[in-house]
């Protein structure tokens, strides 16, 4: 007798390669749209699922989790960040956590990149010039950004997306500055200057550039006094949470000149972000869109499945949370 798949609600979508394993290797529920907490949790009451893969947009706060039917063993996340969800919450009731931790590296890196040679030589306000038709040439002097060759870049949180945006940084002669909740070993520093203080680190930094997690332990970290000890004219990059900063004190920084410009991807609230960002010449903006590759789309949920069919067959989680 064949044995019967697992059964799992998929509540967010996935690329058609996951989809597809997803409905051969599971009983799936799939959801046409990503689902909110409450249809998850009815969801998987319904179709008496052992596991939710999520999203975003499915948070699963403390109370939420209290909600979930027993037979709720596993939570795979197709992200590396997790602070969607009360993960404390869940291991309490006995249900595994897991994430994708690998997968994005590198695609994270990639466009983190991007924003910071975006930000640094003003590639929205050159855009916007040449869609308006370009018809008066520029001098010498005029629409001026910064060479990123050779700066100085601070970068906050050092685990494997700001390692491999450390990486980057090298190949254009950047000095890389790092603060971590713990020193590196050398062979992953690869000869970037450990800053135990954070404060300390700020006013040597030309560019700075965030890759922490998100969530309570975190908090507010860039706070308008952080911001005021970065020297006036640098450049501030941002794919970790837009949690993390105080967009008020961003968006003062940007508009009186002592922030050059910033390259954004992440925003506290999302998509409903504060469109005051949108209206500044200094800002370059993406939409949450850092993992957005087939290749690493593909991945995410593949990972996550993974995960799933791993704990299914009683091997235990690959990404433990």
């Amino acid at each position: 007798m064949t044995p019967a798949l697992p059964r799992i609600v998929v509540c967010r979508r996935l690329t058609p390669l996951a989809t597809e394993r997803a409905r051969r290797e599971f009983d799936a529920v799939l959801a046409e749209e990503d689902m909110t907490a409450e249809e998850a949790i009815a969801a998987a009451a319904a179709h008496r699922a052992e596991a939710l893969l999520i999203g975003g947009t499915a948070k699963l706060d403390a109370a939420a989790i209290a909600r979930l039917p027993g037979h709720v063993r596993l939570i795979a996340n197709s992200s590396v960040g997790y602070d969607h969800m009360d993960a404390a919450a869940a291991k309490a009731r006995g249900i595994l956590v897991t994430n994708t931790p690998d997968v994005l590296t590198d695609c994270t890196a990639d466009l983190a990149f991007m924003l910071l040679l975006a930000a640094c030589r003003r590639a929205h306000e050159y855009d916007a010039l040449m869609r308006e038709g370009w018809r008066k040439p520029l001098g010498l002097p005029d629409m001026l950004g910064i060479q990123p060759s050779n700066k100085v870049l601070g970068i906050v949180g050092m685990g494997r997306i700001g390692r491999a945006m450390a990486q980057r940084a090298r190949g254009f002669g950047m000095r890389i500055l790092y603060n971590n909740r713990n020193r590196l070993a050398p062979e992953l520093e690869q000869g970037a200057e450990f800053c135990p203080s954070l404060d300390a680190m700020l006013p040597r930094c030309q560019i700075l550039s965030l890759h922490l997690p998100g969530g309570v332990e975190t908090g507010t970290l860039m706070t308008a006094a952080r911001f005021a000890l970065l020297p006036k004219g640098a450049v501030f990059v941002n794919t970790a949470r837009g949690s993390v900063v105080d967009e008020e004190a961003l968006l003062d920084a940007l508009k009186s000149g002592h922030l050059f410009a910033a390259g954004l991807d992440v925003f506290r609230k999302e998509p409903d972000y504060d469109t005051r960002f949108a209206a500044l010449p200094n800002v370059f903006l993406t939409p949450h869109v850092a993992s957005a590759t087939r290749e690493t789309r593909d991945a995410m949920g593949m990972r996550a499945l993974d995960n799933i069919a791993a704990v299914a067959s009683g091997r235990g989680p690959i990404d433990p949370v």
